[in-house]
């Protein structure tokens, strides 16, 4: 089974929690593009959730182009792909938004850099 982390005290939906973990897995390798994800019963029945909530979060995977369904089979990571101008717009919006904060809150622009180089550093 994949390590999917739910948190009791995060604030956040559940469909949230599991959508965003994962997302992490894709992106950090841990799934692989073209393999297959456990069914939504089967995630739902090893976190004892209902399994609207995992289906929730696969439709939303699915929506931004992290996986893909078909129908009688399965879901499954998607390959590597190339992202749209408005996508790429919104990811470096959301980067030059964190880059302010972490600013504002006294991190260097030599630590950045040096994080950026890293491809995320400790904070994997």
């Amino acid at each position: 089974m994949i390590p999917i982390t739910l948190n009791s005290r995060d604030p956040r939906p559940i469909y949230l929690q599991v959508k965003e973990s994962l997302r992490q897995l894709i992106i950090g390798g841990v799934l692989t593009p073209e393999s297959k994800l456990p069914s939504v019963r089967e995630i739902a029945g090893t976190l004892a959730i209902n399994p609207n909530t995992i289906q929730r979060a696969y439709r939303e995977l699915e929506a931004e182009g992290f996986i893909y369904s078909i129908p009688g089979k399965g879901s499954f990571v998607s390959p590597s792909r190339e992202i749209s101008g408005e996508e790429l717009r919104r990811r470096w919006e959301d980067l030059d938004r964190a880059v302010r904060e972490l600013r504002f809150l006294g991190v260097s622009e030599e630590e950045l850099i040096r994080h950026l180089k890293d491809e995320g550093g400790d904070a994997k």
